[in-house]
């Protein structure tokens, strides 16, 4: 089944069934208020009604490993079933994220969670028949199951039709980081359905196949899909004939989970990875920018807070005294690896989301009609933007006008902290040490006047002796 992409985050205005809802056999996602309804099937509605009574899915809704759900009465929402048997609401997810957006370790406990609810669904008669990554969404640093239809009974005899997806979209990816050092998210975002397997046996060199699940989740799997797709065999029918159990479902749940909880990533320092102890900044010229930015984050609350550059997540921390969500961005891998890894263990306020961006490219809209996966500013716009020690490498790493940036930031509508790092800075002399210089609008005074034309200075001041400039600005 194809990996399509839930949306119950963050909803267009408009109408009832607005260009973009998620839509698919068994149900169509729409918003209404700020609240997030799902239109279901008579086969998704009966299999909802068995679920809300089982223990081990309220269990699970208590934890919040999955979205919270319950039972709408269509008159009393004045909502038109039309062709469809009835209608549910999830809770809203802060902030729609993507696979090819995660770190190692958040794809990693995304595929644990995922293995979790397939055993826990089993030991009550039931399975999930997807297992797409993309149903797994984020609430701050824990990840929270969203394709509540996904649950059905289990059909005696089935096997687990979901296996090939978990491989191809969680186990592959992960695999392909920590066993050939190869980052996993251009793959996921070149290709919704994952890794074939087909692909993945052709990367595994001769000793890879002596690397643990290779043989008998890749090549197994492979030889598997060729058999039968060549021929246009019925594999489930043959393992169903073959007396397939539930019991060989929960083994190969059992070794998958022990498998992917060994998984490491191959590679594990970058550029940025060590930025926090390596930094430019003597220890008060540091205070000076870190109170900057507490004393701009704390004007007001904000709804939403965007860090670009965000690095291991200093000031994203600051900025989540004052936010209710925090989506914390860096095209640095390890970076957001090590921003996770943190947020996961600190007694923080959870606001955090860490994702893997570079803003150069960012993630576009995608899929069917553009409208399956959406761009950065589509599933949720900001009310502050920090863009700390950032504007050098957008400007020169990059070769994207300044005018163009600020101009970026000006479509957003949100107040912004922003650094300018002038050229007699050692980071700045560091880009341009290998480069013709052709970065005429890379002046202070420039910078100043572009922001100034569409923001309303607040306050700013200098640092590191005027070779930087701290901003913090609000829209017109």
């Amino acid at each position: 089944m194809r990996a399509e992409p839930e949306r119950i985050g963050e909803p267009q205005t408009g109408t009832e069934h607005e260009p973009g809802s998620y839509r698919d056999r068994n149900g169509a996602v729409f918003y209404r208020d700020g609240r997030v309804f799902r239109h279901v099937s008579r086969r998704a509605l009966e299999n909802w009604q068995v679920l809300e009574k089982a223990p081990f899915f309220h269990a699970l809704s208590r934890e919040g490993k999955v979205v919270a759900t319950r039972t709408v009465d269509p008159l009393s929402e004045d909502i038109d079933l039309g062709t469809w048997a009835g209608v549910i609401e999830h809770a809203r997810i802060p902030f729609i994220s993507y696979p090819y957006e995660w770190s190692f370790s958040m794809l990693k406990d995304a595929a644990l969670l995922h293995l979790e609810l397939v055993r826990k669904a089993l030991g009550a008669d039931m399975i999930l028949k997807d297992s797409s990554a993309y149903n797994i969404q984020w609430d701050g640093v824990r990840p929270v199951f969203i394709d509540i239809p996904s649950f059905e009974p289990l059909r005696e005899g089935e096997p687990w039709v979901g296996y090939r997806q978990f491989c191809e979209l969680f186990l592959y990816p992960l695999m392909l980081r920590a066993y050939k050092g190869i980052d996993f998210r251009p793959w996921l975002r070149g290709r919704i359905d994952g890794i074939p397997a087909e692909e993945m046996r052709r990367l595994m060199s001769a000793r890879d196949l002596l690397r643990p699940g290779v043989l008998m989740h890749v090549v197994a799997q492979d030889t598997l899909q060729r058999r039968y797709g060549s021929a246009g065999g019925d594999m489930r029918g043959t393992l169903a004939d073959a007396g397939f159990n539930k019991t060989l479902i929960e083994r190969n749940i059992e070794k998958l989970t022990a498998l992917v909880e060994r998984l490491v990533p191959a590679g594990g320092k970058t550029v940025w990875s060590d930025y926090e102890c390596t930094h430019s900044y003597d220890a008060a010229e540091r205070e000076r920018k870190i109170a900057f930015v507490r004393k701009a984050a704390a004007t007001r609350r904000w709804r939403r807070a965007w860090d670009l550059g965000c690095n291991t997540g200093v000031f994203s921390r600051i900025a989540a005294e004052q936010a209710d969500h925090v989506i914390a961005m860096d095209g640095d891998w390890m970076a957001i690896e090590q921003l996770y890894r943190r947020e996961k263990i600190q007694d923080g306020a959870g606001n955090i989301l860490p994702l893997v961006m570079n803003l150069a490219d960012a993630s576009p809209n995608q899929g069917w009609d553009g409208a399956e996966r959406k761009d950065l500013a589509e599933r949720g716009r900001p009310e502050l933007v920090l863009c700390l020690a950032l504007v050098h490498h957008i400007a020169i790493s990059a070769n994207i006008p300044l005018a163009a940036f600020v101009d970026w930031l000006t479509g957003l509508g949100a107040a912004v902290v922003i650094e300018f790092v002038g050229r007699e800075d050692e980071m700045v002399q560091a880009l341009l040490a290998n480069r013709d210089d052709q970065y005429d609008d890379y002046h202070p005074d420039t910078f100043r006047d572009l922001l100034a034309a569409r923001f309303d200075i607040k306050a700013e001041e200098p640092l590191k002796g005027g070779k930087r400039r701290i901003y913090f600005a609000t829209p017109r």
